[in-house]
């Protein structure tokens, strides 16, 4: 799957694949105002952290192409911008790239349309470039194989664009004739893993099973899961990692049982703003989501609940952080940063830093 498919800039538009549709069904959306993207991202017709940035990068050129013709004023494209930005907050990338291409604005419409197509480019790139060091890092760490890999959620090409970044690395070690099988779980309430890295993972011909995310404890148990690899959100200055709900689970149980757990993701998703995990922003949404089931009601009419889209994993439980420039392990504030001006990771708008990981903790 290329990520044009996922994502692209086409006649002032954008198209982007209706994720909320899949695996029944293949739609596109072409989507014309801001209105229409904020409503995709917050419908999650358009979702993952690097496809996020990517989708806000070209809603800056997309709000800039909107205003010209309706004569919006400089307050008054700020404000549609900021609201693009603030649609998901826990994703870091939606809001680092949305500023970094808003920055272009002084220098003409056709300068903010090519950075925004330049950070859809180096989102596909960025994700080949973790697949690959992914791949190499985990047959050195774990073996040859073939190995039994356990992931949550999707981070596949629908999520981030090129290969993906966990789901990359996965495809990566099968190219490679490393994997046995992918274990998928579910990923309730919303079925990432069901509906979308089970759809990835047949169109990219890997083995794969779909999981129950309370079955995760007793497969683990069974000595079935050689490593545990999933992506992330955010990643906190000191390594607590917010990923989708249920990932912190995972991460105890990995613990409890010795199992490898390994994070895949941009340098561009590490938010040194953040200090350490209670200052990530975790999104809570419709009790809908869970008290119902493709629209039809599944616990008692009334019924509260509790949903938050996020959880967020102390870095005390992360084997290893695979990103595009490296491998850092142990995670922890000193591997992350040991020098005061991290360029990319402080926001240049192309997930690339400069010298972040130029440590002795770093394996390349």
């Amino acid at each position: 799957m290329d990520h044009p498919d996922v994502l692209a800039w086409r006649d002032g538009h954008i198209e982007a694949l209706d994720q909320t549709a899949l695996p029944h069904e293949v739609r596109m959306l072409r989507i014309g105002t801001v209105d229409e993207l904020v409503r995709a991202i917050t419908s999650l017709a358009i979702r993952g952290a690097p496809v996020l940035g990517a989708a806000g990068a070209l809603g800056v050129a997309l709000a800039v192409r909107q205003g010209s013709g309706e004569g919006w004023d400089d307050r008054r494209l700020a404000a549609e911008i900021e609201r693009i930005a603030a649609a998901r907050p826990t994703a870091v990338n939606l809001s680092r790239e949305v500023a970094a291409v808003a920055a272009r604005i002084g220098e003409g419409s056709a300068a903010v349309q090519g950075a925004a197509l330049a950070v859809l480019e180096s989102t596909a790139a960025t994700s080949l470039q973790i697949s690959a060091r992914g791949a190499e890092y985990l047959l050195q760490a774990c073996g040859a194989g073939p190995l039994r890999v356990h992931t949550h959620c999707n981070t596949g090409a629908l999520a981030c664009l090129g290969w993906g970044t966990a789901l990359g690395v996965i495809r990566a070690l099968h190219v490679a004739g490393a994997l046995s099988y992918v274990i998928v779980d579910e990923t309730r309430p919303l079925l990432q893993g069901a509906r979308l890295t089970s759809y990835e993972a047949q169109q990219a011909g890997l083995p794969y099973a779909v999981l129950a995310d309370a079955a995760a404890a007793s497969l683990m148990a069974a000595g079935e899961v050689d490593l545990v690899l999933l992506g992330a959100d955010r990643i906190a200055a000191d390594g607590s990692v917010a990923n989708k709900v249920g990932t912190y689970s995972l991460a105890v149980l990995a613990r409890h049982h010795g199992v490898p757990f390994v994070v895949a993701a941009p340098v561009s998703t590490i938010d040194f703003a953040a200090p350490a995990g209670p200052a990530i922003v975790v999104e809570h949404r419709a009790a809908e989501e869970v008290t119902s089931f493709a629209g039809v009601p599944v616990a008692a009419a009334g019924s509260a609940a509790y949903n938050p889209a996020f959880d967020v994993t102390p870095p005390g439980l992360i084997t290893a952080l695979v990103t595009e420039r490296g491998i850092v392990r142990p995670v922890t504030a000193g591997t992350l940063r040991d020098q005061e001006t991290i360029s990319g990771a402080a926001g240049d708008g192309h997930g690339a830093a400069s010298g972040v990981f130029d440590t002795a903790y770093v394996e390349r």
